[in-house]
């Protein structure tokens, strides 16, 4: 008996990331690679467009995105164990006050830690430096050393920050099914040096991370 095969959806922000991908899945009929747009806005409405009109069993946002210094370095992984909405919330007089404790919903989605595990594993045996920790979704990237230690601090343990996740997920927990996310760092969070950005090296790392797909996630 012919099992069914599974279909995965991948959301990425931009056509490079996409094309970073696709080279990696190279040519695999199982997986859809589409854009996302910036932002989590964009992420949620566009996922949720694409979730209506066929039928998945996993969804995954990949990209690159900027690594927190200390726990991600440029040209490493972060696969998602936590995939947070960093600046969802209000500023008040005594700091950040995030949706969840004002009570108005949840600014963290939990991901199935079997598929985070396996896929870690699978990267690390094909010897890509990888970590699994939460990643941020923000819609204003941090600039600056002084918002770099606040996002660190309000999320202990955060490695990766990005601005699509959260809105991928969102929208993939809407039809009831998991989501993935997965870093390739080409930057620090922090000061905003363009020179120090390898964002052609961290296209290089993603595009093996996703042949690594084929080996775990069917």
């Amino acid at each position: 008996m012919n099992l069914p095969k599974k279909r995965i959806l991948v959301m990425t922000a931009v056509q490079a990331e996409r094309d970073a991908v696709l080279r990696g899945l190279k040519g695999d009929q199982r997986f859809d690679v589409c854009l996302a747009g910036v932002g989590p806005a964009a992420a949620a409405a566009n996922t949720a467009r694409i979730l209506a009109t066929a039928e998945y069993d996993l969804v995954v946002s990949a990209g690159i995105g900027g690594g927190f210094p200390g726990r991600a370095e440029i040209g490493s992984l972060v696969v998602a164990n936590e995939i947070v909405a960093a600046d969802l919330g209000v500023a008040t007089p005594k700091g950040f006050m995030s949706l969840d404790e004002l009570g108005f919903g949840c600014t963290r989605v939990q991901v199935d830690l079997r598929l985070v595990n396996r896929l870690t594993e699978a990267l690390l045996a094909a010897n890509l430096p990888v970590s699994a920790a939460p990643i941020l979704t923000v819609s204003t990237v941090t600039g600056t050393a002084e918002s770099a230690a606040e996002m660190a601090a309000r999320v202990p343990g955060a490695a990766a920050e990005a601005m699509e996740g959260y809105g991928v997920a969102i929208a993939a927990l809407d039809r009831g099914l998991p989501v993935l996310e997965i870093r390739s760092i080409s930057n620090l969070v922090g000061p905003r040096d363009r020179n120090a950005w390898r964002i052609k090296e961290a296209l290089a790392v993603l595009e093996t991370a996703s042949s690594v797909f084929l080996e775990v996630l069917l």
